[in-house]
């Protein structure tokens, strides 16, 4: 198992990253939040897990170990695959995950995209015992007031499959948060304006 890795970030994209490791470029694909905390040229590192398939080896990276539990514990849910699961932490990291189970709030879960009641219901049914030792973790740095963030966060949106419009209507609500508190992280901004998305 590769539970982490350390290199220089060669390429990126709205849900995946190229790390070089030893002169071997790894494709690592991420929540459209963490993507956002990565920048060429600069070292990166990543908590990982590998899925490994008969046709293939895929590799996915978080930015902390507890959104890489919680991507591995979402999967044990019914029906929850790979793709679902990293939509589930682009929306909500691994604190937040587990109060939403843990308090059963299904309006907060259907928030995520491809989550509707039913999916819902398992995951509060199917991970509540399995979700509550998880907790809240301090977001990484990532200053929303690089004044790049609303790019950032139109491109994480458009790698979800929102149109453009969309995208940017989003990032238009969400920044009067950057207003009211500049040193709110890109991530922090993503999750926000993917909850206003889902209303």
């Amino acid at each position: 198992m590769i539970a982490s890795l350390s290199g220089l970030v060669t390429e990126l994209n709205p849900t995946s990253a190229t790390i070089e490791v030893g002169g071997v470029g790894l494709t690592v694909w991420c929540a459209p939040a963490t993507v956002q905390q990565l920048r060429i040229g600069q070292p990166a590192r990543l908590q990982t897990h590998l899925m490994v398939r008969q046709d293939a080896l895929t590799l996915f990276g978080f930015s902390t170990a507890a959104d890489r539990e919680a991507f591995v514990l979402v999967q044990t849910a019914s029906g929850v695959g790979p793709k679902l699961a990293l939509a589930i932490l682009s929306v909500l990291d691994a604190g937040e995950l587990a109060r939403a189970v843990a308090e059963e709030d299904l309006a907060r879960l259907c928030r995520v995209p491809g989550v509707g009641r039913k999916v819902a219901q398992r995951l509060v049914i199917e991970l509540k015992d399995k979700l509550n030792r998880l907790v809240q973790v301090a977001p990484s740095s990532g200053a929303s007031g690089d004044g790049l963030w609303q790019e950032q966060v139109s491109s994480g949106l458009v790698g979800l499959g929102y149109s453009s419009r969309d995208a940017d209507q989003a990032v238009q609500a969400v920044a009067e948060l950057v207003e009211a508190d500049p040193d709110l992280t890109v991530a922090a901004l993503m999750r926000a304006a993917l909850r206003r998305l889902a209303k």
